[in-house]
């Protein structure tokens, strides 16, 4: 009985100090949870299949080609991360409707499918917070806030039943200022807060387009490194290299090449050559100033690493 109340008093501890957020099972000694996860605090909500479906999360789902083609990018991330001891990662593209979102979303599932890691994807696009509507969500509240009105941190996460290991924060309420709120002291101690409160979480930042605003210049200093998402057939040349140059002080891991009318083989390619053949073969080619014909799939490749 003893014993008992003593491991109901650690728990209480627990939860004070982590303020109900998800606490990653442990086994003895300390190490990597190994898969259940208890989150005390954190909402759970329901991701119906068939949403998820429909908006393309595929990393949601066991088995299938682009199910695969994230596995891949995933495990190639993860490695990245693990090499440098990051674990906070930007994602964003030259401009709007170019992918980036969902990357965002399916890379973080992907990583988190990995039993030693739990991964907490934020939605800072605090122009247009979209991720909660890619799982058929509706927060009340969101990270804008946290930053405005002081929301608790706890109250804000959500958990998409069915997806272990994997938690959202929502933007919440659209802001006009958001270059301002995402590089305040306020932000700059919550991406500290988030980066080191667990040492088996991957946190992943779904970032504003790079063109459009200074919202990811000003953000990006705080984060590990970056993952730059273009589109086939309707990012321009000359929008993937400028978006490339102002991402010249982050640690640029990979470019991911959304919807590829051609199944390329995905893997890395590390010299830095590679890439400005990329980029040539971009600037010569007509179609890369095309808007993109519809297609029912899509294939990524993790082109570089940025030494």
């Amino acid at each position: 009985m003893e014993r008992i109340k003593q491991a109901l008093a650690r728990a209480r501890e627990e939860r004070l100090r982590t303020g109900g957020v998800e606490t990653p099972s442990s086994a003895p000694g300390g190490s990597r949870p190994t898969g259940e996860i208890l989150y005390t605090r954190s909402r759970s909500a329901d991701a119906p299949k068939d949403l998820l479906r429909e908006q393309r999360v595929v990393s949601a789902f066991e088995n299938g080609e682009f199910t695969d083609a994230y596995k891949i990018l995933s495990t190639q991330v993860l490695h990245k991360l693990q090499d440098n001891r990051w674990n906070a990662l930007a994602v964003t593209s030259p401009n709007a409707g170019e992918g980036k979102t969902l990357t965002a979303i399916n890379l973080a599932i992907s990583l988190a499918k990995e039993v030693t890691y739990t991964v907490l994807l934020v939605d800072a696009d605090l122009r247009d917070p979209s991720v909660h509507r890619y799982f058929g969500l509706q927060p009340e509240l969101g990270l804008s806030d946290y930053l405005l009105h002081d929301a608790p941190l706890a109250d804000l996460l959500i958990h998409p039943a069915g997806i272990p290991r994997f938690v959202i924060l929502p933007g919440g309420k659209p802001l006009s200022n958001s270059t301002e709120m995402l590089s305040s002291p306020k932000m700059t101690r919550l991406v500290d807060e988030l980066k080191t409160r667990y040492a088996s979480r991957i946190v992943l930042f779904d970032v504003p387009p790079l063109l459009s605003s200074a919202d990811t210049l000003a953000f990006s200093p705080y984060v590990d490194a970056a993952l730059l998402v273009i589109e086939e057939g309707k990012t321009g040349a000359q929008d993937a290299q400028r978006a490339s140059a102002l991402l010249a002080n982050t640690q640029l891991i990979g470019t991911v090449l959304n919807k590829s009318r051609s199944a390329m083989p995905a893997n890395t390619v590390s010299s830095s050559g590679a890439v400005d053949r990329f980029f040539e073969k971009l600037r010569n080619s007509a179609l890369i100033d095309r808007t993109a014909e519809k297609i029912q799939g899509w294939t990524y490749r993790l082109l570089r690493r940025k030494s």
